[in-house]
């Protein structure tokens, strides 16, 4: 008698057809030559979207800074989360200029005239606001991390590959971050 259900064979059958799918999925192009990495077009929605990612971690970062300065006891627990999100910041800023034959930076043409990005994401921006109780803002802590995990997993599907792998990279961590920012709350 045969056995009906789900087999571990069908299911890993399953999932490979999906990963197979969405990845084909993911590999069609338009003609609009932003799927050639080296097009001008392809080069600025990279740009683009590595702004917007940046700012996504940014803001994190700041909400991060907020809750440790009214909470300055929740410290040993955040502080580390709070390095990893720096770190993404770091690891999501644009690459550093190409240099030419003569080792000077090309100009970049999202540089400004003085070398700072045009639009720069690194403004302070508004303070997040920041609840009286630890548990509480540790939660929209937590919230805010998924947010931001998200914000990442949502914008990898429009990435170059390699971008696009950093974008799963920090969504993991954020869905990790809003775990352990979670794990044991009664929330």
């Amino acid at each position: 008698m045969r056995r009906t259900g789900t087999t571990r064979r069908g299911a890993l059958l399953a999932a490979g057809a999906t990963a197979g799918g969405l990845l084909t999925a993911c590999s069609g192009g338009g003609d609009d030559g932003a799927d050639d990495p080296g097009s001008a077009a392809a080069v600025r929605a990279e740009k683009a979207l590595r702004v917007r990612s940046t700012r996504t971690s940014r803001e994190l970062l700041r909400q991060y800074d907020a809750v440790l300065e009214l909470h300055p006891d929740e410290a040993t627990r955040l502080t580390p989360l709070r390095d990893s999100v720096a770190l993404h910041v770091t690891a999501l800023s644009p690459p550093p200029p190409k240099k030419d034959e003569s080792g000077k930076p090309k100009p970049s043409p999202s540089a400004s005239p003085d070398g700072a990005p045009v639009g720069d994401v690194g403004g302070a921006g508004p303070t997040p606001f920041v609840p009286a109780d630890p548990g509480k803002a540790v939660r929209e802590l937590a919230a805010a991390e998924r947010r931001g995990a998200d914000a990442h997993a949502k914008a990898l599907v429009h990435a170059p590959p390699e971008l696009a792998r950093l974008l799963a990279s920090l969504a993991a961590a954020g869905a990790a971050h809003a775990y352990l920012l979670t794990k044991g709350s009664s929330s």
